[in-house]
């Protein structure tokens, strides 16, 4: 008996014809040609399925299939798949199995999870059902931002796909797609109007996406950010391309900022985060100003300097907030306001009742800031809205940094 590893075409051949010469001999039990040709087979078998990969069990004749040996009918699926229609659509291969119909045929009728759902290595952490409501995400409005890729559907569909929409797209932000640490990681939040958690939670995704994709040179150093620093930040607010070239100053510094729109119900100028040990600048631009934009980002910069940590990796704020008793966001306005306009400065111009145009223009350009950080200040101190409104539209945030990152 001479048997060799098959590692060709022309090795296969030969081993084929002589695999059908032993068994066209029809060898007698224990003879040397019955040990031979088993050996053989195995070789061949293993050469077989190393240039042909298995086919994998098809979910709907596995169905099918449960169906015909337990006796039942299409009417029986109602239970595990939502309703005649959708049955016939899947059975039909017109509508995939989402993770909810997948569990509930498993345990129902015994069908194996990596059959349904295509390899046990896809169908682990199915099994058991999500402590999360992924229903309650805004996914009307993911959808709309190109959060789900190219999935189409109403809002019924949406539903019925939200965990399997969501586990896809939390794809690589957490070592657990069911039920990401970040999901119950500790929440700070400024603001006296109640917040829908997951819009803002959502959000949060969106913005670590984001942040994510950013390719930083530099990570970044705790202590980096100082009142020079800060003060260096502000004065870039003079020149025309103030927004871009914050985000090329804070980057330098290894820390992201990145612009995504709020979700309804969220009430949000900005937040600060920490994704692993990398601090994120994140603004909705709601108030799509050039006065706002700065004390937002230097407000959030501030919780970087002081506030955030790993106990403390989320500062949410909604500054139009009545809520001034907090004492990390009243030391956040204080490093901000100290960095665009220092006290001992604001203190001459403020007791101006009403402030001319020229007069804050002087006043900026003496302090080399945007008039537009002085007419936002002296108009919420005042509380006179009508206050300096010509100084406020000379520039949007959002068409310098909003359309280079592709939001909408």
């Amino acid at each position: 008996m001479k048997l060799k590893l098959i590692k060709n075409e022309s090795d296969y051949n030969e081993a084929m014809a002589r695999l059908s010469a032993l068994m066209a001999a029809n060898p007698g039990a224990g003879s040397a040609d019955e040990n031979e040709l088993d050996i053989l087979a195995l070789v061949v078998e293993d050469y077989e399925r190393k240039i042909v990969p298995p086919v994998a069990p098809d979910p709907v004749e596995a169905i099918l299939f449960r169906l015909d040996q337990a006796g039942l009918t299409r009417k029986n699926l109602i239970p595990y798949i939502g309703s005649a229609p959708k049955v016939s659509e899947v059975l039909a291969r017109k509508r995939p199995l989402s993770l909810t119909m997948i569990r509930r045929l498993h345990h129902g009728l015994g069908i194996p999870a990596e059959v349904l759902i295509g390899g046990a290595e896809a169908s682990e952490g199915v099994l058991e059902a999500p402590e999360i409501d992924y229903t309650r995400f805004p996914l009307k409005e993911m959808l709309d931002r190109g959060c789900f890729g190219s999935f189409s559907g109403n809002a019924a569909r949406l539903k019925d796909y939200a965990e399997d929409l969501m586990r896809e797209f939390l794809r690589g932000l957490s070592p657990n797609p069911a039920e990401p640490v970040l999901m119950r990681a500790p929440l700070h939040q400024r603001g006296d109007r109640r917040i829908n958690e997951e819009a803002l939670l959502a959000w949060r995704l969106c913005v670590l996406k984001k942040a994510r994709a950013i390719d930083f040179s530099r990570d970044y150093k705790k202590g980096v950010i100082t009142a020079r620093w800060l003060r260096e930040l502000a004065r870039l607010s003079s020149f025309q391309e103030g927004p871009k070239l914050a985000r090329e100053y804070l980057a330098r510094a290894g820390i992201a900022l990145v612009v995504e729109m709020h979700f309804k119900g969220t009430y949000l100028d900005g937040a600060a985060m920490l994704d692993q040990g990398r601090p994120i600048v994140a603004l909705t631009l709601r108030h799509d100003r050039l006065d706002n934009f700065w004390f937002v980002v230097l407000h959030e910069l501030a919780h970087v300097a002081r506030h955030l940590n790993e106990s403390h990796p989320f500062f949410a704020d909604d500054l139009d907030s009545l809520d001034k008793a907090d004492r990390q966001e009243a030391e956040a306005d204080e490093m901000a306001q100290e960095a665009l306009l220092p006290q001992s400065e604001w203190a001459t111009f403020a007791t101006e009742t009403n402030p001319t145009a020229s007069t804050a223009q002087a006043f900026a350009d003496r302090l080399g800031i945007d008039p537009a950080i002085v007419a936002g200040r002296a108009r919420h101190e005042q509380q006179n809205f009508r206050l300096l409104t010509r100084l406020l539209g000379q520039g949007q945030p959002s068409r310098q940094l909003v359309d280079q990152q592709g939001n909408p």
